[in-house]
């Protein structure tokens, strides 16, 4: 979910939480497909981001959508559109096999399409015109998939603490914690969530998210800070279980 334009844009990843190990030969807990729509704030200005996840044969296809709302409208157009396609794996949780994205609402404007090949281990695609090829050193995670497999990770009971987010130009180890739990109230309702801490490296901003078991570990609210302060909130409006596709 990448609701801020690049400098803040930190994909809207999900959480940890501390759980007991899956014990051996322990059926794998599938993600819950859905539709859900979130109120956002970013200094002053409003937008909306709508996502959506899909069961097919085979994997996932995950779509999140962000657009300006309200007064905003008038001083910023266009949207962010991302994608993802991503499958579990017996050993390693979720992988991504592609990513497209399509931005003409922030100041990097422009269309990325990836292509993951975990047999070669390299990923390819494209960033506008130019040609992008990337060694992959274990299992990374585009904007998108990295959401699930920490959801996947929570429902299965394999939480860890570090992450590593493929950002096209460059390979962002994610820091995760856990900061307990607390009953959070929003447009879609009241929901008792755990509330989970990351940032990258020596960046200044720090995102929480807090995440609610009975949706699957999706994050109800999520609150970005710079420097110690609140600069962005993201608010679960509606939420739609949706039954997977035949």
């Amino acid at each position: 979910m990448r609701m801020f334009a690049k400098n803040s844009r930190v994909g809207v990843l999900l959480c940890l939480g501390l759980c007991m190990n899956a014990g051996a030969g322990r059926a794998e807990t599938p993600l819950t497909p859905y539709t859900a729509e979130y109120d956002v704030q970013v200094s002053i200005a409003g937008g909306r981001l709508d996502t959506q996840l899909v069961a097919n044969d085979g994997g996932y296809v995950a779509t999140h959508t962000v657009r300006a709302t309200g007064w905003a409208r008038m001083f910023v157009h266009g949207s962010i559109s991302e994608t993802s396609m991503f499958h579990a794996t017996p050993d390693h949780g979720l992988r991504p096999d592609r990513y497209h994205s399509e931005d003409s609402l922030s100041r990097d404007k422009g269309t990325v399409s990836i292509r993951f090949d975990w047999k070669d281990g390299t990923a390819t695609g494209r960033v506008n015109d130019e040609a992008v090829v990337t060694d992959l050193h274990g299992t990374v995670f585009d904007r998108i998939s990295i959401q699930y497999e920490l959801m996947y990770d929570l429902l299965n009971g394999r939480p860890s603490d570090k992450y590593v987010l493929f950002d096209v130009d460059e390979l962002k180890p994610l820091t995760v914690r856990n900061i307990g739990h607390r009953s959070i109230k929003v447009p879609a309702g009241t929901f008792d969530a755990i509330g989970i801490q990351h940032e990258t490296g020596n960046s200044k901003r720090t995102t929480t998210l807090w995440c609610a078991k009975e949706l699957g570990y999706l994050p109800v609210m999520i609150e970005q800070y710079h420097k110690g302060k609140l600069s962005g909130r993201v608010e679960l409006s509606k939420y739609t279980a949706t039954p997977p596709r035949d």
